[in-house]
Protein backbone atom coordinates (compact mmCIF):
# COMPACT_ATOMS: atom_id res chain seq x y z
CA UNK A 1 0.00 0.00 0.00
CA UNK A 2 1.40 3.37 -1.05
CA UNK A 3 -0.99 5.56 0.92
CA UNK A 4 -3.47 5.50 3.79
CA UNK A 5 -6.37 7.98 3.75
CA UNK A 6 -7.94 8.82 7.12
CA UNK A 7 -11.30 10.43 6.43
CA UNK A 8 -13.35 12.05 9.18
CA UNK A 9 -16.72 13.45 8.15
CA UNK A 10 -20.20 11.95 8.61
CA UNK A 11 -21.95 13.50 5.61
CA UNK A 12 -21.35 12.24 2.07
CA UNK A 13 -22.63 15.47 0.49
CA UNK A 14 -20.14 17.65 2.39
CA UNK A 15 -17.27 19.51 0.76
CA UNK A 16 -14.94 17.29 2.79
CA UNK A 17 -16.42 14.34 0.92
CA UNK A 18 -15.77 16.06 -2.42
CA UNK A 19 -12.14 16.57 -1.34
CA UNK A 20 -11.99 12.89 -0.36
CA UNK A 21 -13.25 11.82 -3.80
CA UNK A 22 -10.76 14.09 -5.60
CA UNK A 23 -7.85 12.82 -3.53
CA UNK A 24 -8.77 9.23 -4.42
CA UNK A 25 -8.94 10.25 -8.09
CA UNK A 26 -5.53 11.94 -7.80
CA UNK A 27 -4.00 8.74 -6.36
CA UNK A 28 -5.70 6.53 -8.97
CA UNK A 29 -4.36 8.69 -11.81
CA UNK A 30 -0.88 8.05 -10.43
CA UNK A 31 -1.54 4.31 -10.01
CA UNK A 32 -0.88 4.57 -6.28
CA UNK A 33 -2.42 1.89 -4.11
CA UNK A 34 -4.32 3.11 -1.06
CA UNK A 35 -6.58 2.04 1.76
CA UNK A 36 -9.23 4.15 3.46
CA UNK A 37 -10.08 4.55 7.10
CA UNK A 38 -13.54 6.14 7.06
CA UNK A 39 -14.14 6.68 10.76
CA UNK A 40 -17.88 7.34 10.52
CA UNK A 41 -18.64 4.70 7.89
CA UNK A 42 -16.62 2.16 9.89
CA UNK A 43 -18.70 3.03 12.99
CA UNK A 44 -15.47 3.57 14.90
CA UNK A 45 -16.06 4.04 18.62
CA UNK A 46 -13.71 6.91 19.57
CA UNK A 47 -13.64 6.38 23.34
CA UNK A 48 -12.35 3.85 25.81
CA UNK A 49 -14.66 1.38 27.45
CA UNK A 50 -13.47 -0.24 30.69
CA UNK A 51 -11.81 -3.20 28.96
CA UNK A 52 -9.99 -0.96 26.46
CA UNK A 53 -8.73 1.22 29.31
CA UNK A 54 -7.55 -1.85 31.22
CA UNK A 55 -5.52 -2.94 28.18
CA UNK A 56 -4.12 0.55 27.44
CA UNK A 57 -0.70 0.22 29.11
CA UNK A 58 -0.12 -3.22 27.64
CA UNK A 59 -0.40 -1.89 24.07
CA UNK A 60 -3.29 -4.27 23.45
CA UNK A 61 -6.88 -3.73 22.41
CA UNK A 62 -10.10 -5.67 22.11
CA UNK A 63 -11.34 -3.46 19.25
CA UNK A 64 -10.68 -5.11 15.85
CA UNK A 65 -10.74 -1.70 14.11
CA UNK A 66 -7.89 -0.48 16.32
CA UNK A 67 -5.81 -3.52 15.32
CA UNK A 68 -6.56 -3.01 11.61
CA UNK A 69 -5.94 0.75 11.70
CA UNK A 70 -2.63 0.42 13.54
CA UNK A 71 -1.39 -2.32 11.19
CA UNK A 72 -2.24 -0.13 8.17
CA UNK A 73 -0.39 2.81 9.73
CA UNK A 74 2.69 0.62 10.14
CA UNK A 75 2.50 -0.54 6.48
CA UNK A 76 2.29 2.81 4.68
CA UNK A 77 4.76 5.52 3.76
CA UNK A 78 2.13 8.21 3.19
CA UNK A 79 -0.88 9.32 5.24
CA UNK A 80 -3.58 11.75 4.13
CA UNK A 81 -6.01 13.19 6.68
CA UNK A 82 -9.28 14.76 5.49
CA UNK A 83 -11.25 16.48 8.23
CA UNK A 84 -13.23 19.58 9.05
CA UNK A 85 -11.82 22.12 11.50
CA UNK A 86 -14.48 22.41 14.20
CA UNK A 87 -14.32 24.72 17.21
CA UNK A 88 -10.63 25.46 16.73
CA UNK A 89 -9.51 21.85 16.47
CA UNK A 90 -10.04 18.45 14.97
CA UNK A 91 -13.42 16.73 15.55
CA UNK A 92 -13.86 14.51 18.59
CA UNK A 93 -14.04 11.45 16.31
CA UNK A 94 -10.51 12.10 14.99
CA UNK A 95 -9.20 13.00 18.45
CA UNK A 96 -10.63 9.70 19.68
CA UNK A 97 -8.85 7.92 16.82
CA UNK A 98 -5.52 9.18 18.17
CA UNK A 99 -6.45 8.46 21.79
CA UNK A 100 -7.50 4.90 21.10
CA UNK A 101 -5.40 3.72 18.12
CA UNK A 102 -2.00 5.15 19.06
CA UNK A 103 -0.75 2.39 21.30
CA UNK A 104 2.33 2.52 23.50
CA UNK A 105 4.90 -0.21 23.06
CA UNK A 106 7.78 -1.32 20.91
CA UNK A 107 6.63 -1.80 17.32
CA UNK A 108 3.42 0.14 17.93
CA UNK A 109 2.82 3.87 17.40
CA UNK A 110 5.18 5.17 20.10
CA UNK A 111 7.33 4.30 23.08
CA UNK A 112 7.61 6.29 26.28
CA UNK A 113 11.11 7.31 27.34
CA UNK A 114 12.44 9.35 30.27
CA UNK A 115 12.43 12.43 28.05
CA UNK A 116 8.96 11.90 26.60
CA UNK A 117 7.40 10.09 23.68
CA UNK A 118 9.42 8.55 20.87
CA UNK A 119 7.39 8.11 17.69
CA UNK A 120 7.49 4.71 16.01
CA UNK A 121 5.59 5.72 12.84
CA UNK A 122 8.77 6.84 11.08
CA UNK A 123 7.73 4.70 8.10
CA UNK A 124 5.32 7.58 7.28
CA UNK A 125 7.59 9.72 5.09
CA UNK A 126 4.87 12.08 3.77
CA UNK A 127 1.84 13.41 5.63
CA UNK A 128 -0.92 15.59 4.21
CA UNK A 129 -3.70 17.27 6.19
CA UNK A 130 -6.71 18.59 4.26
CA UNK A 131 -9.15 20.65 6.33
CA UNK A 132 -12.16 22.85 5.76
CA UNK A 133 -13.18 25.70 8.03
CA UNK A 134 -15.94 28.27 8.31
CA UNK A 135 -13.33 30.91 9.17
CA UNK A 136 -10.92 32.08 6.48
CA UNK A 137 -7.49 30.44 6.65
CA UNK A 138 -5.71 33.71 7.51
CA UNK A 139 -8.06 34.09 10.50
CA UNK A 140 -7.18 30.59 11.76
CA UNK A 141 -3.49 31.40 11.47
CA UNK A 142 -3.42 34.95 12.81
CA UNK A 143 -6.28 35.19 15.31
CA UNK A 144 -7.13 31.67 16.46
CA UNK A 145 -3.63 30.45 17.31
CA UNK A 146 -3.01 28.28 14.22
CA UNK A 147 -4.03 25.15 16.18
CA UNK A 148 -3.89 22.69 13.28
CA UNK A 149 -0.30 23.65 12.47
CA UNK A 150 0.95 24.28 16.01
CA UNK A 151 -0.69 21.38 17.84
CA UNK A 152 -1.98 18.73 15.43
CA UNK A 153 0.84 18.81 12.88
CA UNK A 154 3.88 20.14 14.75
CA UNK A 155 3.14 18.27 17.97
CA UNK A 156 0.85 15.24 17.59
CA UNK A 157 1.88 14.00 14.13
CA UNK A 158 5.58 14.77 14.57
CA UNK A 159 5.57 13.22 18.04
CA UNK A 160 4.32 9.98 16.46
CA UNK A 161 7.18 10.09 13.95
CA UNK A 162 5.21 11.16 10.87
CA UNK A 163 7.35 13.25 8.52
CA UNK A 164 7.13 15.90 5.79
CA UNK A 165 3.77 17.35 6.89
CA UNK A 166 1.76 19.60 4.55
CA UNK A 167 -1.47 21.39 5.48
CA UNK A 168 -4.12 22.53 2.99
CA UNK A 169 -7.16 24.39 4.31
CA UNK A 170 -10.23 25.51 2.42
CA UNK A 171 -11.33 28.47 4.53
CA UNK A 172 -14.71 30.18 4.36
CA UNK A 173 -16.37 26.95 3.26
CA UNK A 174 -19.85 27.99 4.45
CA UNK A 175 -19.94 31.11 2.26
CA UNK A 176 -17.81 29.89 -0.66
CA UNK A 177 -19.08 30.02 -4.22
CA UNK A 178 -19.53 26.96 -6.40
CA UNK A 179 -16.83 28.32 -8.71
CA UNK A 180 -14.32 28.68 -5.87
CA UNK A 181 -15.04 25.13 -4.71
CA UNK A 182 -14.57 23.75 -8.23
CA UNK A 183 -11.23 25.53 -8.57
CA UNK A 184 -10.04 24.09 -5.27
CA UNK A 185 -11.07 20.56 -6.26
CA UNK A 186 -9.20 20.99 -9.56
CA UNK A 187 -6.14 22.07 -7.57
CA UNK A 188 -6.35 18.88 -5.46
CA UNK A 189 -6.17 16.76 -8.61
CA UNK A 190 -2.81 18.42 -9.39
CA UNK A 191 -1.18 18.20 -5.95
CA UNK A 192 1.84 15.90 -5.99
CA UNK A 193 0.70 13.31 -3.46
Amino acid sequence: MDCLIIYCHPYDKSFNHAIFENIKENLERKNKSYKVIDLYKDSFVPYYDLEEMRLFHTGQTHDPLVKRYLSWLKETSEVIFITPFWWNGIPGMLKGFFDKVMKEGEGLSHTVTKTGIHGELTNVKHTYVFTTSTSPTFYLKLFLGNGIKRIFINKTLKQLGMQDCHWYNFGGVSTSSVDRRKKYLEKILKINL
